[in-house]
């Protein structure tokens, strides 16, 4: 995956089959999406092309709502995410207020269509773009017989009845609901950060503390969490803890398996489920831990 951060330099791209939007999760319905964009370049003898931005647009158009944003993915998570979806270019633009003025129209013809020349353009159910939001999917069938291009709209995507959203998803994680929420994404909830040893240990086991790479970053509640954190390719079962400390929440990992990290770098920590939520008694909350531990192993294994 070739990662472009311009819309004015890059190479030129092969019958070009786009897509935008936040993609804030990657989760199934992104995935989904992503797939049908791979195999639309595959029939036209072209390559796949997703468009999101950052910082994400509600920190420009709503600053004064900027500390209730909460997103799933950090820049780097999503980078992650991506990677793995067989997507042939990532555009990641600067979202300014300059950007959110530009109108549907010029955002299609002066971009999509005569820089990035696309061939195919397609949108997920109900998807807007544009300034104030008036490009629709009706626009681009419409513009798209004058223009010579192709328009897809992907259908809504279900689990268990419920419709997949970011917003369901976030909702999940906030409530502790690892399992769902995974269900929803279709992939380990995760953070990535650099490790770094506290200097403490916990009953003979080393704790480590992850530093968060975005301060938008959704975290789950505070309580004690069955994962697996990973590092230079190798994984290690582990708990995760988070615990909130002067309103803000911090995470730590303490060690399951036998292990040895690299420090001060980066790692990826996987969520699997919830073990319990953080007990008011901290020696009750640390007595229940070789009680978690096993529950760990029987969990993850």
């Amino acid at each position: 995956m070739k990662i472009h951060y311009s819309f004015d330099d890059f190479e030129e791209i092969k019958n070009p089959v786009v897509t935008t939007g936040i993609f804030d999760g990657v989760h199934i319905g992104h995935s989904y999406i992503i797939s049908r964009l791979n195999e639309l370049a595959d029939q036209v003898d072209g390559e796949s092309v997703l468009i999101t931005f950052h910082p994400h647009p509600r920190k420009i158009l709503l600053p004064e709502k900027v500390a209730e944003l909460k997103l799933i993915n950090s820049q780097k998570e999503k980078k992650i995410m991506l990677s793995t979806t067989k997507l042939d270019h990532l555009f990641v633009i600067e979202f300014t207020k300059e950007f959110s003025e530009i109108t549907s129209e010029k955002f299609v013809t002066d971009i999509l269509l005569n820089k990035l020349k696309a061939k195919v353009i397609v949108v997920g159910f109900n998807h807007h773009f544009g300034h104030n939001r008036e490009g629709d999917y009706e626009y681009l069938y419409n513009l798209s017989k004058k223009r010579n291009f192709i328009v897809e709209e992907i259908p809504q995507q279900d689990i268990e009845n419920e419709t997949v959203s970011s917003t369901r998803i976030r909702k999940a994680i906030l409530e502790g609901q690892i399992m769902r929420a995974n269900a929803y994404l279709n992939h380990q909830y995760f953070i990535h950060g650099n490790l770094y040893n506290t200097g403490q240990n916990q009953e003979n086991e080393l704790k480590y503390i992850i530093e968060l790479d975005e301060k938008e970053k959704l975290l789950p509640p505070a309580g004690r969490y069955a994962a697996k954190i990973k590092q230079n390719g190798q994984i290690f079962s582990c708990i995760s803890e988070i615990i909130e400390t002067s309103g803000k929440p911090k995470v730590f990992v303490i060690e399951v398996e036998n292990f040895t990290f690299n420090p001060n770098k980066p790692v990826n920590l996987y969520f699997f489920k919830r073990l319990r939520f953080f007990d008011e008694d901290p020696e009750n909350f640390i007595k229940t831990r070789e009680t978690d531990k096993n529950n760990v192993k029987r969990l993850i294994y």
